[in-house]
């Protein structure tokens, strides 16, 4: 059930459940995007852990209040929410936009993150970007819209799946409903916010899961984030594209649990 949080001049929606080692989840900037819509399918497969799923703001339940870049924005508030929580440590889990937002609070508060869990993370851009991917124009073309359009989202989620058969109607309608509730009032890009020059800070133990046909984050980004990061590896999965937790969910949930119960170091010791 959602709950929400009041924090400094805002609130957010949260679902909080479960016991044991804490899991944030965090979603991405698609319209319809919420923390329940990206994740509540996976979480049967992460019991035995805490699982706490946001509504970033402006998304969901969760307003926004503020023109700071949304990354920035996003991880501090996401920061307060862990302390009123009682969360101290948490493994992050983030897509898209969520991903961006986890390698913030690791840049940040690296003592509150345990293990980082990125699918195919914005934040960081490529030298020649714009022009940008089909996926990232569709999304900004949505956002731009005067008021949300289904046959818009019906393209919009169809460009995030590799097997169009999971681009479903009640899938559509639902991100469709989602979008209508919190259409967005942000710059046409939004200003996420820069990650690159604080990639190097980051000392988490990383899992990059990219999907080798992604439109939106492609995968010709990966290398920056790879080299960026001091402690990362690189998985990438064919035959699927941007939603990797929704259109590979067996193989997600396998390899994202054994990752953050591995208690093994890497070659570095960290």
């Amino acid at each position: 059930m959602m709950s929400m949080l009041d924090l400094t001049g805002t609130r957010l929606g949260y679902t909080d459940t479960g016991e044991g080692d804490a899991v944030v989840w965090l979603h991405g900037s698609g319209p319809g995007a919420t923390g329940m819509s990206n994740f509540g399918p996976n979480l049967p497969a992460f019991s035995g852990f805490r699982n706490v799923v946001v509504d970033l703001p402006g998304w969901g339940a969760s307003p926004r209040h503020t023109d700071e870049p949304l990354i920035f924005h996003a991880a501090g508030v996401i920061a307060e929410a862990m302390t009123a929580l009682g969360v101290e440590r948490a493994h992050l889990v983030g897509n898209s936009y969520g991903g961006a937002v986890a390698m913030r609070l690791a840049v940040v508060h690296p003592e509150r993150v345990g293990r980082l869990v990125l699918m195919a993370p914005g934040g960081v851009l490529p030298a020649d970007a714009p022009p940008w991917p089909v996926g990232l124009e569709h999304l900004f073309d949505y956002m731009a819209l005067p008021e949300p359009s289904r046959s818009a989202m019906a393209d919009f989620v169809r460009l995030m799946v590799h097997d169009q058969s999971l681009a479903t109607e009640a899938l559509i309608d639902e991100r469709f409903e989602a979008s209508a509730a919190t259409h967005p009032e942000l710059p046409i890009p939004p200003n996420f916010g820069d990650l690159t020059p604080d990639l190097h800070k980051i000392r988490a133990r990383t899992l990059l899961l990219w999907g080798r046909e992604d439109q939106t984050v492609p995968l010709t980004w990966a290398p920056a984030i790879l080299h960026g990061i001091p402690d990362a590896e690189l998985r990438v999965l064919p035959n699927c594209r941007h939603w990797v937790q929704y259109e590979r969910a067996a193989d997600f949930n396998r390899i994202v649990r054994e990752f953050i119960t591995d208690t093994s170091t890497n070659s570095s010791g960290k």
